[in-house]
């Protein structure tokens, strides 16, 4: 059974490009042994990711992401079980939302400052979309 899932997180400090390097490091060498695909959207102060895959496997993760100290305020924002994915080319792609036009963010929030906790499920998956489609979303299928 696939599911996809996605939350949204605070960074506890600015991730430092360190961070990120490593998120994405873990997520190229653990994510396709698990059959897990997704996207990591980050800014200054916050996370935002969508996981695909395997039930037990998107769950499992989640669980460890749910205790990563590099994060707080981990709330789901939407889970699903899919017929397909929709991100099944990235082992983990991953954009900077601090490098977002804030009209595009005005088209899924209220406010041209991204607050994924504010948002509803289905306009972040939406936004992600969004960041697809034009080229936003950058890493190693």
């Amino acid at each position: 059974m696939l599911v996809r899932l996605l939350y949204a997180s605070r960074a506890i400090a600015s991730p430092q490009p360190d961070t990120i390097h490593d998120i994405m490091c873990q997520s190229h060498a653990h994510n396709p042994a698990q059959g897990i695909t997704g996207i990591l959207c980050h800014s200054e102060h916050v996370y935002m990711q969508v996981l695909e895959g395997g039930r037990e496997a998107v769950n499992g993760l989640y669980a460890k992401i749910v205790r990563d100290p590099r994060h707080t305020d981990v709330v789901l924002l939407h889970y699903e079980e899919i017929n397909e994915r929709r991100y099944a080319g990235w082992t983990m792609g991953k954009a900077n939302l601090a490098r977002i036009n804030p009209s595009t963010l005005l088209r899924f929030s209220d406010l041209p400052g991204l607050n994924p906790h504010a948002m509803s499920g289905k306009n972040s998956l939406a936004l992600i979309d969004e960041l697809m489609a034009s080229a936003s979303v950058v890493g190693h299928p």
